[in-house]
């Protein structure tokens, strides 16, 4: 889908081969065309509008009345449809009081002293798969690290028992796997079957676990508020999927926060250098690599309104991309070195966690995650080089994250 204008900005759904390097995309949205209209030739009817300054972006993540999350996160209309999910929407795809009332109830099982309590062990998780790339003098820091972390993270914050983790391990890389084939944020309940399936299955009976064994996790606090209790079977597919939702974004926006990360390491020695000498400089950094690397590039809204920005109407009914990885790199916003990786800069209001009633509940252990790898990343491997023109990255047009970077270290 791609629209040109005759000021020359343009926005086209980037791809495997185009989320190397957006950013120039972006920087001509803001300039030029901040509310740019897409009008695809094959679908003129499937219009929608893109929203790339700070500002604009801010200010529509924290207004859901004129904003709505209930009809699809992507610019697909009839999206929930599309995947299935028109009874029985996620809860990221409602609307507050109903998101509201099921987020108070899953966020009991998002407490600082559940990521207190997992961080040992990924701690210990971190330096295990560094050290075997130590060992060897490098490899795929994607496959060793950066993608089976979240795994387990995500295996913990659902209360999965340890020896079920490998099982566990397999689904969740064939759902992340059939998100880089496009098709929406939701599109791997229709294209990974059989591991959904299962998965579904699996969570199924440990519903019923909880419900007589019950513990500190997520799935535990909303059985014992009585989402899913026996007969409800609207409350048990919403806890199903709230699983599906876990999995696929808990995995790919810390795979793509830690794999750009490293890529911007890589090309600033001066920054990393910093980090290395001053490693208590890494907490506050964490926000500034959020700001850049955006996992989550972009969502889409539907307008419940006819909504006018500068010049511009955004009809009711008609779609918005709220694009968070040019609003992070809005010089209005950050200054004219906002492109600039600054260690120290501890930027405010970054969207890469979104804003508002959607802000990302999984917010506090994707930065633990990321400030326990980069921390020990650079204690261990502080001259690691990344071999850029192997990274290979996944497809989908939302989630920017890399499948493969190679590198090499120091053993």
């Amino acid at each position: 889908m791609t629209a040109t204008l005759s000021h020359g900005a343009r926005f086209e759904l980037c791809t495997a081969e185009t989320w190397a390097n957006p950013w120039p995309m972006y920087a001509a949205l803001r300039d030029r065309d901040p509310v740019h209209h897409v009008v695809p030739p094959e679908q003129p009817d499937h219009d929608y509008w893109v929203l790339s300054r700070h500002a604009d972006v801010w200010t529509a993540a924290r207004d859901h009345e004129t904003w709505s999350s209930a009809q699809g996160l992507t610019v697909n209309y009839g999206e929930l449809e599309i995947i299935g999910l028109a009874d029985n929407p996620p809860f990221v795809m409602q609307d507050p009081p109903v998101h509201t009332e099921f987020r108070k109830l899953v966020s009991r099982g998002f407490t600082p002293r559940q990521v207190q309590a997992v961080e040992p062990a990924v701690r210990e998780f971190v330096v295990e798969r560094i050290e075997r790339l130590r060992a060897v003098g490098g490899g795929d820091i994607v496959a060793e690290l950066f993608k089976p972390l979240p795994s387990m993270v995500v295996a913990h914050y659902l209360g999965v028992p340890d020896e079920d983790r490998k099982q566990f391990d397999g689904w969740t890389e064939a759902i992340v796997a059939a998100n880089t084939a496009g098709g929406g944020i939701s599109s791997p309940i229709a294209t990974a079957g059989d591991a959904v399936a299962s998965m579904m299955a699996y969570f199924s009976e440990l519903i019923e676990c909880r419900r007589r064994d019950p513990g500190d996790d997520t799935i535990s606090h909303l059985v014992k508020a009585g989402v899913g209790a026996e007969g409800d079977i609207s409350g048990t597919l919403s806890v199903l999927a709230f699983t599906f939702t876990m999995v696929t974004g808990g995995n790919d926006t810390t795979t793509g926060m830690l794999g750009g990360s490293v890529q911007l390491l890589h090309r600033r020695p001066d920054q990393r250098r910093l980090l290395v000498e001053r490693p208590d400089l890494i907490p506050d950094a964490i926000d500034e690599f959020l700001r850049l690397t955006a996992p989550v590039q972009g969502l889409a809204r539907t307008a419940t309104r006819d909504v006018t920005i500068g010049d511009t109407t955004i009809p009711e009914g008609r779609k918005a991309l709220l694009l968070y990885g040019s609003a992070n790199r809005d010089e209005r916003e950050y200054g004219p070195d906002a492109a600039e990786l600054d260690v120290r800069r501890r930027p405010r209001n970054i969207m890469t966690f979104s804003h508002g009633a959607h802000f990302c509940l999984g917010a506090a252990a994707a930065r633990m995650q990321s400030r326990v790898t980069l921390t020990e990343l650079l204690a261990r491997c502080p001259d690691f080089e990344v071999d850029e023109s192997a990274i290979v990255w996944a497809g989908g047009s939302y989630v920017r994250r890399p499948l493969s970077v190679p590198i090499r270290v120091a053993g």
